[in-house]
């Protein structure tokens, strides 16, 4: 049985008292909201925070806010309370998607859009228990100074597994992080850095208090995320795309990320740019997803194929679209739940 480490326990009632309790303690403090993601990772000794600040207290994180120009979204709603609500629908399918796809349904009931906005990366050789990974001599990522995936790698290459935050970054999210200095905004896709080890720009002071997202008028969006299976696994390649379309269709505005290929979301722009001014007819979503998937290079991880996965990159910015031209792709979800390569 793996057991937690020791630790401090903290559960602040405010958004200042838990900053500064954070700026006391500093790297030594992890928050803790559902925990679905940090316990697992602290029994298996890959994070060993001194002091766990639970936030289960502070009522502002957990409040939605609906209006002109835009929303409000705390960072400790649940991924049950988004994908539930049919206020997230339409601009915000993707992100509705995106949180119903996670795990499973108890999971869903405790993990927070903040807390898979921060997930941990991933990889084979650095999700095990602690014997496992003490028996290879440890990864660069944790205790040791080799890279398995890439060992002539000075950098480590662990996959960011976040589902919400390619939804989020498909939709112009930003997100608000608090410290007792003060507070900023940030781009959600400028929070991220291609560094599995230090793949986060968020201050060991800083709280991720809440998602900010302009005005969606106007807008499709969808999710689509490659499993092994239908329920529970992380992903290991998806496809967050939207777009605003004209009266006749023509695409106005359009952005598409492509997730779980690398250490941080990658923003297909080139692909987007490519659509503007065209409508979602055959040619037009083949070479926006031709342009897509060259930025996708998976290493080999996680589960499949990483060659297989490239492949499979196409395919799902083309469902994407198609989904967002408004066909009916149920039959193609289903078909990616069902397949295994060989």
């Amino acid at each position: 049985m793996m057991r937690l480490p020791l630790f401090e326990f903290r559960a602040p009632s405010t958004v200042q008292e838990a900053v500064h309790i954070l700026d006391g303690e500093g790297a030594k403090a992890m928050p803790l909201a559902g925990g679905t993601d940090l316990l697992p990772n602290m029994k298996r000794r890959q994070q060993v925070p001194r002091t766990l600040m639970s936030l289960r207290h502070i009522e502002a994180l957990s409040r939605i806010e609906f209006g002109q120009p835009g929303s409000k979204l705390g960072a400790c709603l649940t991924l049950a309370d988004i994908a539930e609500d049919p206020r997230f629908r339409n601009g915000l399918t993707a992100l509705a998607q995106a949180a119903s796809f996670v795990a499973t349904p108890q999971i869903r009931n405790m993990a927070t859009l903040g807390g898979n906005l921060c997930l941990d990366t991933r990889c084979n050789y650095y999700d095990q228990s602690y014997e496992w990974r003490k028996a290879i001599g440890f990864c660069l990522k944790k205790d040791g100074t080799t890279c398995w995936v890439a060992p002539g790698s000075k950098k480590c290459v662990a996959v960011s597994s976040t589902d919400t935050a390619p939804a989020l970054i498909a939709l112009g999210a930003r997100v608000r992080l608090v410290s007792r200095s003060g507070e900023r905004e940030v781009s959600l896709a400028d929070l991220y850095q291609n560094d599995g080890i230090n793949y986060i720009r968020r201050h060991p002071d800083e709280l991720l208090t809440e998602v900010l997202l302009g005005s969606l008028h106007g807008w499709k969006s969808t999710y689509w995320k490659l499993r092994r299976r239908g329920a529970f696994d992380f992903p290991v390649l998806s496809v967050a795309a939207a777009a605003r379309l004209s009266r006749n269709d023509v695409v106005e505005d359009a952005r598409i990320v492509v997730g779980s290929a690398a250490c941080l979301p990658l923003i297909a722009a080139d692909a987007a740019k490519f659509l503007v001014g065209r409508t979602l007819n055959r040619e037009s979503i083949a070479e926006a997803a031709a342009l897509a998937a060259r930025i996708a290079k998976p290493l080999d991880n996680t589960d499949f194929d990483m060659t297989w996965r490239k492949r499979v990159t196409a395919e799902f910015v083309t469902n994407a679209l198609r989904e967002l031209r408004g066909d009916d792709v149920h039959a193609e979800r289903e078909s990616f739940t069902r397949f295994t390569p060989e």
